[in-house]
C-alpha cells in the first residue's frame, strides 16, 4: 500500500558531507512524522531523527549540530543533510513514516524503508 524508497548513502571520508532523501508513496492520505533510523553492525537500531508534520524535530544527541531533518511542502519526502560525518555515524540508514493510509476505512500504519548503508572513512 504504501512504500519508502530512501538514496543518497554511500562512502564519505570523516568530516565530509553527505544527504539522504526518501520518498513515500502510494495509498497515502496524510504523512504524519517521518524519521530516520540508523544501524551499524552488531548493535540495535536506533533513532536518529523525526519531524512532525508541523515541523517539530528532535535528535539523537550523537548528531545535534550536524545532521538536519527536513521534509519537503508536499509531506511525502524527508530529507537527512549529514555534516561532520564521523566514522560512528557508518550505519545502514532506514527511513520510517506514519502514515494515514486511504482505504475502505483510514487506518493510521507505520512504514520502514529497505536502507541505505552510509559509509564514513577516517
Amino acid at each position: 500500500q504504501v512504500q519508502l524508497v530512501e538514496s543518497g548513502g554511500g562512502l564519505v571520508r570523516a568530516g565530509g558531507s553527505l544527504s539522504l532523501s526518501c520518498v513515500a508513496s502510494g495509498s497515502i492520505f496524510r504523512t504524519n512524522s517521518m524519521s530516520w533510523y540508523r544501524q551499524a553492525p552488531g548493535a540495535q537500531r536506533e533513532l536518529v531523527a523525526r519531524i512532525t508534520s508541523a515541523g517539530s524535530t528532535n535528535y539523537a544527541d550523537s548528531v545535534k549540530g550536524r545532521f538536519t531533518i527536513s521534509r519537503d511542502n508536499a509531506g511525502n519526502t524527508v530529507y537527512l543533510q549529514m555534516n561532520s560525518v564521523k566514522p560512528e555515524d557508518t550505519a545502514d540508514y532506514y527511513c520510517h513514516a506514519n502514515v494515514v493510509v486511504r482505504g475502505p476505512g483510514y487506518s493510521v500504519m507505520d512504514y520502514w524503508g529497505k536502507g541505505t548503508l552510509v559509509t564514513v572513512s577516517s
